[in-house]
């Protein structure tokens, strides 16, 4: 087997993998607790050492990291870039030819539209590659937090404006304040990131 073979079967496995995490835990309620079981034993030593905003923070850098390397070295940006201007070119241009009534426009305009599906589709696809690949970390890590480390402990933390809380409570819908927090400190550090990175953002 050559190099060329061998990558092909790591990407098929990593894939597999990462869609069996993505759509398993929905429909394999065991699956989340086998998987942060197992999470556990390489991460499950981080609350002896760091309060619980420090390690929600290091899941945040850890997600933020590896999500934001995938991105970058799987997914086409000039394309992406591209296809976002000529869609609003076309926006615009149908909103002209609406106010002016040019019916011969908007028929071209809609032609070009209807061209553009397909690339649409691509785009989706090119998405959707990479967030498997994010799963495979990322989902072991959210498991582990959820189902064994928060499930597992009374935890509770001061938050800006919001005062004291139970991390497991709600803050709205089905959103708790562990993920709250989780959000709060993501936004930066996927910023950071993305700039050590070069990835410029999309506008």
């Amino acid at each position: 087997m050559n190099r060329k073979q061998i990558v092909k079967s790591l990407d098929t496995l990593a894939l597999a993998i990462g869609f069996i995490f993505f759509f398993g835990i929905m429909v394999v309620p065991n699956l989340r607790d086998w998987i942060a079981v197992a999470a556990g034993y390489v991460i499950g030593w981080l609350p002896a050492y760091l309060p619980f905003d420090a390690v929600i923070l290091v899941l945040a850098t850890v997600t933020g990291l590896y999500a934001n390397i995938i991105q970058k070295h799987t997914m086409d940006w000039e394309f992406m870039r591209s296809q976002q201007e000529k869609m609003r070119s076309i926006q615009a241009a149908m909103k002209a030819a609406q106010l002016s009534g040019d019916q011969g426009k908007i028929q071209q305009l809609q032609s070009e539209q209807m061209k553009m599906m397909s690339d649409q589709g691509k785009m989706m696809q090119m998405q959707f590659k990479p967030m498997l690949y994010i799963g495979i970390i990322s989902i072991p890590l959210f498991m582990w937090a959820a189902y064994r480390y928060i499930d597992g402990n009374v935890i509770t933390v001061t938050f800006p404006f919001w005062g004291t809380h139970n991390v497991s409570e709600l803050v709205f819908g089905p959103v708790a304040y562990w993920y709250y927090w989780y959000f709060v400190c993501s936004m930066p550090v996927s910023q950071i990131i993305r700039k050590a990175l070069n990835i410029a953002p999309m506008n």
